[in-house]
């Protein structure tokens, strides 16, 4: 009983309190100076209190001051000056007082700091720049009516009341300054005398509460309480037991958040009531405990930390977050209008998913669900929203939502919202690794190409010892079909010397060549990869100068290194690397056919096999990959057309075409994605043309240009090119 009794007296005893205190004028007696027009005093006059008589004036520079009591409609203007007092307030201000206090003034009493009084509906103003006001039992007093200006300023309460007392209709202005309570920073307090609310404006200003709220508006036993609350940019709030707003006794409060970081919790008591707006890309992370209504606007946004009932939410291009991916909470809302975001986070391998659940919703509005590395445990559907009522329409921001192997959309079925994935839309954390999987192949080919189009060359030099170099580029477009779209771009060199055997025929050419190729791919919906491949090689070229038949072939060993960056639907970045081998063969065979006047004729057949090594690797964030080895097996038969103009000093000048048809014949190139089967295809026929010049410049060097488009079957090639020099000796 004695501790019910104690809890029950509190609130009685502490508004008995306050109001004795707020009633203390008076201080001990001793010597006063009145002023009844005007006085002027600075660091040279003693040390004594004052009292200013209506319309009175005091003006004090650097001066050292016990006491001030300013009556009605006198004027105070204390700059660099000092008042220390005890046991009474350090300056009062009675109605229609105004008071300039500035220049590193210090107010400071074991009572009230600064108190401004009114006088039936006639109120008290004071403006305070670049000073400090400190209480032991309250920073400053602003009655109804009266106006309190901060500048650069700071007011400190030691005592049971805030640093700042706001009584009803009273104002607060406060700009880079901060109000510390050793209980609550800042309470606002209701005055039966009037029915307007209180005004605070705060803009880059600190309010702290030591031992209890940042703000409180009611008490106890007191008037109900009327706030208007504006937290401008840089203005920061904050109380120890995390409460940034309290609202009590059957108050009523408005808090409008403009471009502010707000960490904190906003709690009601049962019977008092308040609506928060953010605008202006504003932030709350807390509680809101029994708010009746928020308005979130111009990407301002509220993160929840737990389960959440709101009376009314409007956005305006605002958003809500569901708090941290690995929470899971539930928000209840009476009505909803407007549009906006709500930013949702599922475990898709656990069902646990955030949830909205709407009275009546109207307006429209967009989910952004946090993506997924792994699969679902089933192929159930997620359900995310449910309406009572209302017409509202929901959408995903960014597509639909990637869950490991496969995207899931938004379906709406009555007035409930699920994430669907019966569509199968493969994600692009998927595309990615079906992309690299299947790029070796294309990345060998398009190295090979430069070893090819040396043949003009070979011609002209009467296969001569020699080296040459070569920078390339290809650009191949990729179809769905083969497992997952994409283009590549790639760009790269190689370097070769080569020299003729003195075995045989005496027509056999042997040589070594390396290089090195990056291929960038671009995926459609955010996904990008890259390869870079470094290769050695071994070629031979026979070519008989009678008979015009020639043979090329090819081995090639390749190192590959595979980095795939992919962005996710909800906007989150994931990648993954890994390292493999590739190797090959080529071989071609045709003949040059001589025809009149220079020009020439080569039919020829060529045949291709490669091997890349498979691997299995991870996306960080949990998707795994796994291929098998990725097989080629590539013919193409053509016919090259072409003339050589012999001009003077031996030089030559070899212009061609080349006509060609190509089919790849494996099929079968398998991938895993989180255990999913896909079937790396690009397998078909496709069609090849291509034109080029071989140029002798003496019996040493020449030049070489080679460009080529192919399109057909899954593959298409917008345009390759090639060009080098080689030199003989």
């Amino acid at each position: 009983m004695a501790i019910l009794r104690t809890f029950t007296l509190a609130p009685l005893a502490r508004a008995i309190l306050r109001t004795s205190a707020f009633l203390l004028v008076a201080g001990p007696a001793g010597a006063v100076t009145v002023v009844d027009e005007s006085l002027t005093i600075d660091e040279t006059t003693a040390l004594d209190r004052y009292v200013l008589n209506p319309g009175a004036t005091l003006n004090a520079t650097g001066a050292s001051v016990e006491r001030i009591d300013a009556r009605d409609n006198a004027r105070l203007n204390l700059q660099g000056t000092t008042v220390n007092a005890s046991g009474a307030d350090a300056i009062m201000l009675r109605a229609g007082a105004q008071a300039a206090i500035g220049n590193d003034t210090r107010i400071i009493s074991d009572r009230l700091g600064l108190r401004l009084q009114r006088v039936g509906t006639a109120g008290s103003t004071a403006t305070v720049s670049d000073s400090r006001i400190e209480g032991g039992q309250g920073g400053a007093l602003v009655s109804g009516a009266s106006t309190l200006n901060l500048v650069n300023s700071t007011v400190v309460s030691n005592g049971e009341f805030a640093a700042v007392e706001l009584f009803g209709n009273g104002v607060l202005s406060a700009q880079g300054s901060t109000l510390t309570g050793a209980n609550a920073g800042l309470s606002i307090q209701g005055d039966a005398d009037f029915d307007e609310a209180a005004q605070v404006r705060l803009v880059n200003t600190r309010v702290q509460g030591l031992n209890g709220s940042a703000i409180v508006v009611g008490e106890e036993l007191l008037d109900p309480a009327k706030a208007s609350i504006l937290v401008g940019p840089g203005t920061t709030l904050e109380g120890s037991n995390g409460v940034l707003l309290d609202v009590v006794a059957n108050s009523d409060a408005t808090l409008q958040v403009d471009g502010a970081q707000l960490v904190g919790d906003v709690r009601v008591q049962t019977g008092s009531t308040a609506n928060l707006a953010l605008d202006n890309q504003a932030s709350l992370t807390g509680r809101l405990e029994n708010v009746a209504g928020l308005t979130l606007a111009n990407q301002a946004r509220w993160t929840m930390v737990e389960d959440s009932q709101v009376g009314a939410l409007t956005l305006s291009g605002g958003a809500v977050r569901f708090g941290e991916a690995d929470q899971y909470q539930r928000l209840s809302l009476g009505s909803l209008s407007g549009n906006g975001t709500f930013i949702m986070d599922a475990d898709f391998s656990t069902g646990q998913t955030d949830f909205l659940d709407v009275g009546t919703a109207t307006g429209n509005h967009t989910l952004l669900v946090g993506s997924s590395g792994a699969d679902p445990v089933t192929e159930n559907d997620v359900h995310l929203i449910h309406t009572a009522a209302g017409d509202a329409s929901f959408a995903l921001l960014n597509g639909p939502v990637d869950v490991g192997t496969f995207s899931y959309e938004l379906v709406q079925r009555g007035n409930d919202w699920f994430l669907d994935g019966a569509s199968k839309l493969i994600s692009p954390g998927t595309e990615s690794v079906l992309a690299l999987f299947n790029t070796a192949p294309t990345v060998w080919y398009g190295e090979l190409t430069s070893l090819r189009s040396r043949m003009g060359e070979l011609r002209l030099n009467e296969s001569k010892a020699g080296a040459w170099g070569r920078a390339y580029g290809n650009k191949y477009n990729v179809d769905g079909a083969a497992g997952s779209a994409y283009t590549q771009t790639q760009q790269g060199f190689s370097l070769g010397a080569d020299a003729p055997l003195s075995a045989g025929d005496g027509q056999w050419l042997i040589g070594v060549m390396a290089g090195h190729s990056t291929s960038d791919l671009n995926m459609s919906r955010g996904a990008s990869a890259q390869v870079k491949s470094y290769y050695l090689g071994l070629y031979t070229t026979w070519l008989d100068a009678q008979s015009g038949y020639y043979f090329d072939g090819v081995v090639k060993a390749n190192r590959f290194a595979n980095d795939s960056k992919v962005t996710l639907s909800d906007g989150a970045r994931t990648k993954g690397r890994y390292d493999n081998l590739g190797a090959g063969v080529s071989i071609e065979f045709g003949r040059h056919l001589a025809l009149a006047q220079g020009y020439f004729i080569e039919p020829y057949t060529q045949w291709s096999a490669a091997t890349i090594q498979g691997k299995d690797y991870r996306l960080d964030n949990g998707m795994r990959a796994n291929g098998d080895d990725t097989r080629s097996l590539l013919g193409k038969a053509g016919v090259t057309l072409g003339k050589t103009f012999t001009l003077s000093e031996g030089r030559h000048v070899q212009p061609y075409v080349r006509l060609a048809y190509a089919h790849e014949f494996v099929d079968d190139n398998e991938v895993k994605v989180n255990a999913n089967r896909f079937n790396n295809d690009v397998s078909g026929s496709r069609g090849e043309i291509g034109t080029g010049v071989a140029v002798s410049f003496n019996d040493r060097l020449q030049l070489h240009a080679d460009f080529d488009y192919a399109s057909g079957g899954r593959v298409e090639q917008p345009w390759g090119a090639n060009v080098g020099l080689r030199f003989s000796w």
